[in-house]
Parts: structure tokens; C-alpha cells; sequence
């Protein structure tokens, strides 16, 4: 071969290297500017919670408060619910939305995922799912808890965490296998489909860039028989209440989904709407708890 071909081989194999680069780094470089952590303290800790950490099976040390039912013994509690909170602030700022829960007989334990709050690590996907598996596995072994009467409560992003977390990723190269031992409830709050639908509604053309393996969509219809519960406001501007619509449609029996006339971004159980979602979703729990 003669220099000059040498040479143009070596600009079309470095160009090929540049695209490549770009194929395997974008989707790298969008999840992690998708993710908004916060270490700022939005409020005191709650007065009966215990602080704890406690570590993800990566090793990443993870923080978390276990507030105990009001009304009686943990052990004695209805359900322990388990809160991945949404994407923005961290678990200090999303206690307002559960604090009504341990006067109904309900233990609750909320976690930061990796990097928000005084978690440490960088959130990815899978590093989320696995702080939320993580969670879940803690409070299983905590000597104050039914570990058979777990209830996951996932709010906006932590609703596709929660579904991650459970359920098995249908149509996916390498399958993931989800952790449901005990989970006898899963109430969504706000949550998107799927990285891409919600990457397509904020800026349009740009989902392709996020891997949808840990996405609702993928994982919503292996969880059966465990009851499920959607929640969704018409007013929502952050994700639109359609795909908990699409959501619903893709889920088997058991299954509710409740269409909150004007209701916000994660507002049904902020008080504004009084008490009516959270009596629905304290029914809906005893209901399956009990069956």
C-alpha cells in the first residue's frame, strides 16, 4: 500500500473511531445530565425517624430513615412502606408526601438514591435500581418489620426504579430478573413510561439517546400478580397523565388506576386534594396485604 492510501486508511479508521466513541458515550453523557442530586436540607428529620445507613450490593454507601408506625409497634405496623422519591431534591424534601402515613398504621422507609442527599456515589440506571433493591433487602432484615408485608410507593423517576427493581425487562438483550420477596403492593405516583418518552416530552428527537432497560414500560407487565395501583393528575406539566394511561393498558390483573381531576405532579397525597387519595391508597394496601 502506498503512503498516501496508508494515510487515508488511517483518517477513515479514525473517523470510524470518533463515531463509535460517540455511539457508546452519548447515551453515558445524557443519563447522567438527566439526573438532578441535592444534598440541600429542605427540612428537620422527622422527629421519631432513625437515621441509618446502609450499603448497595455495588458497596455504595446509601442513607435512609425508618419512621415507625404512630399508632402502635413496628412490628404490629400494616404494611412497611418503601418510598423512592422523584428526581429533583432528595428524601428530605419528598417526606411532606409520606408523613401521613405512620398515623395510619403504616412504618415507612424512605432512602437517597446514590449521590442525592448524603448518599455517596454518581447515579446511573442501574445504579439506581440497585439502591432501590438495596433498600428494599435492608428493610427485609430490619427485627422490627412483617418482611412479608412490604409495600413499594414510587413517586415520578422512582416509579420506574421501583419497576426496575421488581420486575423482569421484557424485550431486553440481556434480561434483568427482578427482587419481589415480600412486595405485596406497588402504588406509582407521577411516573413516566419510559428514559425516552420523557426525554421526547422535554426536549423532542433526544430519547434515543437513553437506555430504556430500566424504563416502566419494559418492566410493568412481568410484575403481576403483585396488586398495582397508578396514580395521575390532569394538570401534571412535568409528565403527562397519559402514560400512566399507556402504563395501566401494558400492566395485568391485578390493577387501579385513579385520573385525579386537576391534580399536580405528585400532589395526591400532599394534602391538597384533603384526605380522599390517601384513604384510597391506605384501602388499597389493607386490601392487599390482607389477601
Amino acid at each position: 500500500m502506498t503512503i498516501p492510501g496508508i494515510r487515508r486508511s488511517a483518517k477513515y479508521l479514525f473517523m470510524l473511531f470518533i463515531v463509535l466513541a460517540c455511539i457508546y458515550l452519548l447515551p453515558r453523557v445524557a443519563i447522567n445530565t438527566f439526573y438532578y442530586p441535592d444534598n440541600e436540607i429542605y427540612g428537620p428529620t422527622p422527629t421519631t425517624a432513625e437515621s441509618v445507613f446502609f450499603t448497595a450490593k455495588d458497596g455504595t454507601r446509601l442513607h435512609g430513615w425508618f419512621i415507625p408506625s404512630a399508632t402502635g409497634p413496628a412490628e404490629n405496623a400494616i404494611a412497611t412502606v418503601v418510598h423512592a422519591h422523584g428526581n429533583v431534591g432528595n428524601m428530605s424534601a419528598h417526606w411532606p408526601l409520606v408523613s401521613w402515613l405512620p398515623e395510619r398504621n403504616v412504618n415507612v422507609f424512605m432512602f437517597d438514591y446514590r449521590s442525592f442527599g448524603e448518599s455517596e456515589g454518581t447515579p446511573s440506571q442501574k445504579g439506581l435500581q440497585d439502591d432501590t433493591q438495596s433498600a428494599m433487602d435492608y428493610v427485609r432484615h430490619r427485627a422490627d418489620v412483617d418482611s412479608e408485608r412490604l409495600v413499594l410507593l414510587g413517586q415520578s423517576l422512582g416509579g420506574n426504579n421501583v419497576l426496575a427493581a421488581v420486575g423482569n425487562c421484557m424485550d431486553c438483550a440481556n434480561q434483568q430478573h427482578g427482587d419481589r420477596a415480600g412486595v405485596r403492593a406497588i402504588i406509582l405516583d407521577s411516573t413516566f413510561s419510559s428514559y425516552s418518552a420523557i426525554a421526547n416530552h422535554m426536549i423532542p428527537g433526544s430519547g434515543f439517546l437513553l437506555d430504556d432497560r430500566y424504563s416502566a414500560d419494559r418492566n410493568i407487565s412481568s410484575i403481576a400478580p403483585i396488586p398495582l395501583l397508578l396514580i395521575h393528575g390532569t394538570a401534571d406539566h412535568v409528565i403527562p397523565w397519559q402514560q400512566s394511561e399507556k402504563l395501566f393498558s401494558q400492566a395485568r390483573e391485578p390493577k387501579q388506576l385513579i385520573i385525579i381531576p386537576e391534580g399536580e405532579h405528585i400532589d395526591a397525597f400532599s394534602g391538597r386534594h384533603g384526605d380522599d387519595y390517601r384513604d384510597a391508597a391506605i384501602d388499597f394496601i389493607r386490601k392487599a396485604v390482607t389477601q
